[in-house]
């Protein structure tokens, strides 16, 4: 088949790949543009240089970023905002993403003339025009009211258990409707694919795992700290700051109890000061945001996912696994992935079970590396990006030969 001519439609940002959905993206960027005639329309902060993201993607024949940012929360903008979506059919999260500028440049796109519209995240999807004109794909990294769901299960406050509520089952409405609207739904896990059936059974859903960069995510050969543990993953994101928060509080204290020496270094982005604060109380490292991950990884006996919330899949896991490190993960965390707990990892979804898998790996070494060796061996036999890209193109040609008929 000739080269499709793609647009993708990625607003939040894909420039620096701090994010397990901005390196999925990147890493199928990368690969399809070497194949295919692709135009990126993005956003980037203003005053920011998109010119690394450029250097990122040479192949691409076009990439429009367009500077944007997001209110934030607690000023009049984000209130406004926040009342504006009240009358209409968008949650808040989504309202806000709404550029006209953006719209602006996939107009242009559009008119120059186009195969395929990748709409990247949920979010992307109120930014095109009504209709498209050509198929669209809409790439869900995340199953977003389930995200929006599980926040309010968490929520411990009244007032706001009740607005995420009325956000939740807006987010799932809007959800259902641009899945409908999509010639193309592609989840990252059968699991998500299973949720989004279920709130739109007449939407063609597929699923196409994620992958991992196996040759930089590699095992080292560097010694392990005596008892250390990691986490990593962008902090500025509420279900990381939630994980950290309760395994600080319910977690860690037991370990301690039956290894007193062991300590945690939270590795990502943008904490935020009550984040920080707690893990100074805790005595743990919040380091914000580093260059690479690998080094705090690699001298870490086990790395921790003790997520409540979330959706998708953890690439962060993935990229422990390719590391050979014993990874301990909740339900939530490990969800989607196709890793067998016991053999890849070890499930558990109690603080007090959660705190005994982290013990029982700490004081056996023959196991943690078990656990590291067969992770290893399944992300490099399934999961590399070339691979799960080249399942992603497929669906992609299927679509655009069936509007051609």
């Amino acid at each position: 088949m000739k080269p499709l001519r793609i647009l993708w439609v990625k607003v939040g940002g894909l420039w620096p790949p701090t994010t397990g959905g901005r390196l999925r993206s990147l890493h199928m960027l990368d690969e399809l543009s070497r194949r295919h005639r692709v135009r990126l329309v993005t956003t980037h902060p203003p005053g920011d240089d998109p010119a690394a993201l450029t250097s990122r993607l040479p192949a691409c024949e076009r990439i429009d970023s367009v500077p944007y940012a997001m209110p934030k929360q607690g000023t009049m903008r984000f209130a406004g905002d926040v009342a504006g979506s009240w009358a209409s059919p968008y949650p808040a999260d989504l309202w806000r993403w709404r550029i006209p500028a953006v719209r602006a440049r996939i107009r242009e796109h559009l008119a120059e003339g186009i195969d395929l519209c990748v709409a990247d995240f949920l979010v992307a999807m109120p930014n095109l025009p009504t209709p498209v004109g050509v198929p669209v794909v809409l790439f869900e990294h995340n199953v977003e009211h389930m995200i929006w769901k599980r926040l309010c299960q968490v929520e411990k406050r009244a007032w706001r258990r009740a607005l995420l509520a009325v956000e939740w089952r807006k987010m799932r409405r809007y959800e259902a409707a641009a899945c409908a609207r999509a010639g193309l739904t592609i989840t990252v896990s059968e699991a998500d694919r299973a949720l989004l059936m279920a709130c739109a059974p007449g939407a063609d859903i597929r699923a196409v795992p994620t992958g991992v960069d196996t040759a930089y995510f590699h095992p080292n050969g560097a010694a392990e700290a005596p008892a250390t543990l990691v986490f990593t993953g962008s902090m500025d994101w509420y279900p990381n700051e939630d994980a950290i928060l309760y395994f600080l509080e319910s977690i860690l204290p037991e370990i301690r109890r039956e290894v007193p020496g062991a300590s945690l270094a939270v590795v990502g982005r943008d904490p935020t000061e009550r984040l920080r604060a707690a893990g100074a109380a805790a005595g743990v490292r919040v380091t914000g945001t580093v260059a690479d991950v690998r080094p705090y990884v690699s001298e870490a006996a086990v790395y921790v996912v003790p997520l409540r919330v979330g959706g998708g899949t953890r690439l962060k896991i993935f990229e422990a696994l390719a590391m050979g490190k014993a990874v301990v993960s909740t339900r939530v965390g490990a969800e989607g992935l196709p890793i067998s707990s016991e053999r890849h990892f070890l499930q558990a979804d109690s603080a007090a079970e959660f705190a005994q898998a982290v013990i029982g790996l700490l004081k056996d070494g023959d196991r943690r590396r078990a656990l590291g060796l067969a992770g290893r061996r399944l992300v490099e036999e399934r999961f590399s990006w070339s691979q799960v890209t080249r399942e992603f193109e497929s669906h992609c040609q299927e679509l655009v030969s069936r509007h051609a008929r």
